[in-house]
């Protein structure tokens, strides 16, 4: 049986539906944290959007169930269309605990199997000094970043990571995760090393992450009239909420 840690980029409108299609598709415990986009100016331009908090939201799911909820954030939030949220699925390696695995497989007979090793996507995990989320990211933007969600956390039971790493990952710090192609992925975390690594300001530190299924970003060129078309019915469907709404209201 394959298992997969599942992590969704959203803004906050998105994040209610997300957490009933999560739900629906029998993820049984997700974890929230609170955000902040990365985006540069152009892109915000580009899609429309503004730059605002993000939420990120995790969880296990086995494949069948992170299938079905991929197929659902798609058809019913139209996340296979850029600006609409980000959803990943990372393979897990190992799990401790008969009872934890049967937990998150919701008691799935298990069948072995191991996810596929071939990624052409994968996760950059920066953990920099607070305050520099935006010098590393421009760092990152020169090597080939497009974006990246920051998170503001502190460490614990980090009390050698001063004697090995230089730094001190006890003290508050920004988690920065940047989605990247895999041919991409070197030349971004090397450039981040090369200026904002160990010995800067940013003391920044980095790993990356396989993704086995990736949906929310288009490398390649995408057939615009049909991005378009998905875009209006996304649109004619809030505002038809919208209108419901109203009359509701004059009804009353």
């Amino acid at each position: 049986m394959v298992l997969y840690f599942v992590v969704a980029l959203l803004g906050r409108k998105n994040v209610e539906q997300f957490q009933q299609i999560c739900d629906e598709s029998g993820i049984l415990l997700s974890f929230t944290m609170i955000g902040r986009g990365t985006a540069s100016p152009d892109m915000l331009t580009i899609y429309k959007r503004e730059d605002s908090e993000k939420f990120v939201i995790s969880a296990l799911a086995d494949g069948p169930t992170s299938k079905k909820l991929f197929k659902a954030a798609r058809e019913k939030m139209y996340m296979d269309i850029p600006g609409n949220g980000i959803l990943m699925s990372i393979p897990v390696k190992s799990i401790t605990g008969g009872n934890t695995l049967a937990y998150f497989t919701n008691e799935a007979p298990v069948d072995g199997g191991l996810p596929k090793m071939k990624f052409e996507n994968e996760l950059i995990v920066m953990i920099t000094n607070k305050g520099y989320v935006q010098e590393v990211m421009d760092t990152a933007r020169e090597a080939g970043a497009t974006g990246g969600t920051s998170v503001h956390v502190k460490g614990t039971g980090a009390k050698f990571a001063k004697k090995f790493l230089g730094v001190s990952l006890a003290e508050e710090r920004e988690m920065i995760l940047i989605i990247s192609s895999a041919d991409k992925k070197k030349d971004i975390m090397h450039a981040v090393a090369e200026k904002n690594g160990q010995g800067t300001g940013a003391d920044a530190i980095s790993f990356s992450l396989p993704l086995s299924y990736l949906t929310g970003i288009r490398r390649k060129v995408v057939d615009i009239e049909v991005e378009a078309e998905l875009r209006e019915k996304m649109e004619a469907e809030t505002q038809e909420s919208k209108d419901a709404g109203n009359e509701t209201v004059r009804q009353d």
